[in-house]
């Protein structure tokens, strides 16, 4: 007979700012890590003063993310279902979901690699960039997606730490992933002087790193404590409500990460000279999008773990904490970037005429981060929640909002009229989930 773990969590719980800060500040750092891969990739190939090379490595980078962020429901998803678990405390039934986003992550990784060749030439003909930015692209995203197994399996590894409110860990993989991501990418691209080639080979070298130490974290972490039955891994209705939330949290993905590529696209038609500077800008707009991801990763935790344990105090506490430092960090983020942003630019890029063209739009990116601080929030509450069927309908909604901007206002104001669907784009996301929570939690906890 096979033993029962100990209990994960406890039932009824206070939610404190503390507690708050103790996901969100580690998950802050661990994200705000991410988007410096691109950062120090573009810095790299920036080093080579042709800005076709930088657009090429922002094409690569979005058909690349295109592809990955479709299956970012396997860090969602996996949070989510671990954080419930963990407020009923069931310790059994959270390495249970974690085998089961393991075995999906693995499948479609190594599916990803063997689509590499097909993905790279759809994504060519999809940004429809001139010649030497597809091949510099196509260079990159075939290089890049030979980790596709790993980046996703570190998808289902990270979930399940941070569902168990285990953020120092996360950060730790995450660290170690960029770390490795930033050395290689300087070394191979820049002491090498292999360049886009050396900085896809870099990310890779990271994400196997990162894959390797967080198995072998959870293999000894495993080691002492009753092993998870196959019947329990498998289980035919866990599977199936698994993979109802996973599909409709991967064409939440799908759609968000498609706004943003149609995003790049249409600044490519603007010129090649336009795709990269708002190459550029876009990093800044993502490190303050990623650094509330971190208030987002406490929000997916407390709104779970809070739902498990059948406590709506907690819930509606959770929500509380996180909107408000949300909210602050994104205006300190604008300011920030609004100051220093020129700074910045010059330090990202030797091209003169990128830079120029980037300050016409900086305040743009600057703001950024205030338009998407509630859409982020809300993301965070209905993942932890695992209110799935609501992420997708107002994503599908906000999609169509962004579409409607863009082509009402990028013929008659160019790339402003671009940067400005982007914002009508987030800003309706989060307007839309906040107008359904109340009933949602309502039905939530009704006896």
């Amino acid at each position: 007979m096979q033993r029962t773990a100990p209990p994960l969590g406890s039932k009824p719980f206070q939610v404190t700012n503390r507690q708050v800060l103790a996901i969100a500040i580690p998950m802050a750092l661990a994200r705000l890590t991410t988007p410096l891969i691109g950062f120090v990739d573009t810095v790299v190939v920036g080093q080579f003063g042709d800005a076709r090379l930088i657009g090429g490595l922002a094409a690569g980078g979005v058909v690349f993310d295109v592809v990955l962020t479709s299956f970012s429901f396997l860090l969602s998803g996996t949070t989510g279902f671990v954080a419930q678990a963990f407020g009923r405390g069931d310790a059994l039934e959270a390495r249970a979901v974690l085998w089961r986003a393991f075995v999906i992550a693995a499948t479609s990784g190594l599916a990803l690699v063997l689509l590499a060749p097909l993905i790279a030439v759809i994504g060519e003909r999809f940004m429809n960039a001139e010649q030497p930015v597809t091949t510099a692209m196509d260079l990159y995203i075939r290089i890049r997606l030979i980790s596709a197994p790993a980046s996703l399996i570190n998808y289902a590894i990270l979930g399940y730490f941070l569902g168990c409110g285990n953020a120092v860990l996360g950060l730790i993989l995450q660290l170690l992933l960029n770390g490795v991501s930033t050395a290689s990418s300087v070394f191979l691209g820049l002491y090498l002087g292999w360049g886009v080639t050396g900085v896809a080979w870099g990310t890779v070298c990271g994400e196997a790193a990162a894959t390797m130490a967080g198995i072998t974290i959870l293999l000894g972490r495993f080691r002492a404590i009753p092993k998870v039955s196959r019947q329990l891994t498998f289980n035919m209705a866990a599977m199936r409500r698994m993979l109802h939330v996973n599909g409709d949290m991967m064409i939440h993905s799908f759609v968000v990460t498609g706004a943003y590529v149609l995003f790049a696209r249409q600044g490519a038609q603007f010129g090649t000279l336009t795709l990269a500077a708002n190459a550029v800008l876009m990093h800044f707009f993502m490190v303050a999008c990623y650094f509330l991801e971190g208030f987002a990763a406490a929000a997916q935790q407390l709104a779970g773990r809070a739902l498990g344990a059948r406590d709506q105090r907690a819930f509606l506490r959770a929500v509380k904490l996180t909107a408000g430092w949300g909210f602050a960090l994104a205006g300190l983020a604008s300011l920030l970037v609004f100051t220093f942003g020129e700074q910045l630019l010059g330090a990202i890029t030797k091209t003169a005429d990128v830079r120029a063209e980037a300050v016409i739009y900086l305040p743009w990116a600057a703001f950024g981060s205030l338009s998407g601080a509630l859409a982020m929030h809300m993301n965070g509450i209905f993942i932890g929640a695992t209110w799935s069927r609501d992420l997708r309908n107002m994503m599908l909604i906000s999609f169509a909002a962004f579409i409607a901007a863009l082509f009402a206002f990028g013929p008659i104001f160019g790339n402003h009229g671009l940067w400005a669907a982007l914002h009508i784009f987030l800003l309706v996301r989060g307007v839309s989930l906040l107008s359904v929570i109340r009933r949602r939690v309502r039905s939530a906890f009704v006896g």
